[in-house]
């Protein structure tokens, strides 16, 4: 049971495996919201040209067909139909091209909504585990290709069903345009098939919403760690615990090995009696001010005084100087202006003591 607990995603991504799974261009996004939104705007496009757009088309459908096809189908030959492709599009993209331009754009600008500014090249690099048999009939089954058919079966149920209701409405102005002049007939059609492309686009970019909804849902979802996980990251940019511990035992011996090294070199150490002691150095000509060169709480303060009186160094009793010096002097430091005086006292104290001795 605390296996199967330790294995299960329990745990929001932290910073660090959100960052890692941007670096693999692995980011929330919603395809359908791209592809909805370019179909939206390029639609949009044509509609806000609506009239240019018709006369063109309206014109070229005209010319191809009365320029002598009869003719032409009697005499088609491979280099008349790649002649024709050629003046066909000579004619249409300059019309098309900007408004594929505006679409793909606006796909663009959709993507990077999403994902903000980014670059993988790892998606660029051959991944020959997605050409293996064994793993693609496991994705075959993947509850993520059931997602995929039931979306897409509810985008062909909802088209179908905006296209036969568009028919069904449209159905009798198709039978009134048969008694009316080409061009009008020509100019309502295509007003009735924009119309329904931007209704099936703007469902489109509806279900890309709910779309976009899930893909979040299931990033964060992907993006889970196990509380094991968690440990192991926290251990890889902390580093250890157990070491960083051991690391900091290491460094308060070493320093305390330090401070007793100095303590040698002190004038005096100033006691609470017991609870706090702290060494003084002053040497006339080489220190501007006595230095703190030990200090200690409880039981370094009584091996601060054990050594003190092994090297044979004064041990004064001054209970708030002590603890004063204890409180606002780092060890390296020189003592406060303030405390000149109370110092001053007992180094006079100690040298009349050393020279009656």
């Amino acid at each position: 049971m605390a296996q199967k607990g330790s294995s299960e995603k329990t745990e929001k991504a932290s910073p660090k495996k959100r960052r890692d799974a941007r670096e693999r261009g692995e980011v929330h996004k919603s395809i359908d919201i791209v592809t909805a939104v370019m179909l939206f705007i390029m639609f949009g496009a044509i509609r806000l040209g609506f009239s240019g757009f018709m006369e063109f088309l309206q014109t070229f459908v005209y010319d191809r067909m009365s320029s002598g096809v009869a003719e032409k189908a009697a005499n088609i030959t491979a280099r008349s139909v790649m002649s024709d492709y050629k003046n066909i599009l000579i004619t249409v993209l300059p019309s098309v091209i900007p408004i594929m331009a505006t679409g793909i754009v606006c796909a663009v600008l959709a993507h990077v909504l999403q994902t903000g500014p980014l670059f993988v090249t790892a998606k660029l690099k051959p991944d020959f585990s997605r050409i293996n048999p064994v793993n693609g009939f496991q994705r075959l089954f993947s509850p993520t290709i059931f997602v995929e058919l039931a979306k897409s079966l509810i985008k062909v149920a909802a088209l179908t069903y905006v296209i036969y209701k568009y028919i069904k409405a449209y159905i009798p102005d198709f039978i009134r345009m048969i008694y009316t002049s080409p061009s009008k007939a020509f100019s309502y059609l295509m007003t009735s098939c924009f119309s329904m492309a931007i209704t099936i686009a703007l469902i489109l970019i509806s279900l890309s919403l709910l779309d976009a909804l899930y893909q979040w849902w299931k990033y964060e979802k992907d993006l889970m760690m196990t509380k094991q996980e968690v440990k192991e990251e926290y251990k890889l940019i902390e580093g250890d615990p157990q070491i960083k511990g051991k690391i900091k035992q290491k460094q308060r011996r070493m320093s305390m090995m330090r401070m007793m090294r100095d303590l040698r070199e002190a004038t005096v150490v100033v006691t609470n009696p017991e609870h706090y002691a702290v060494a003084l150095r002053y040497k006339e000509n080489i220190d501007k001010a006595p230095v703190v060169v030990a200090k200690g709480q409880d039981y370094l303060a009584l091996r601060i005084k054990e050594v003190a009186k092994k090297y044979n160094i004064a041990i004064v009793e001054n209970k708030p100087v002590a603890r004063a010096l204890y409180t606002s002097c780092p060890i390296g430091s020189e003592i406060p202006p303030e405390m000149y005086q109370a110092i001053a006292d007992i180094l006079i104290y100690v040298y009349k003591t050393t020279n009656k001795r």
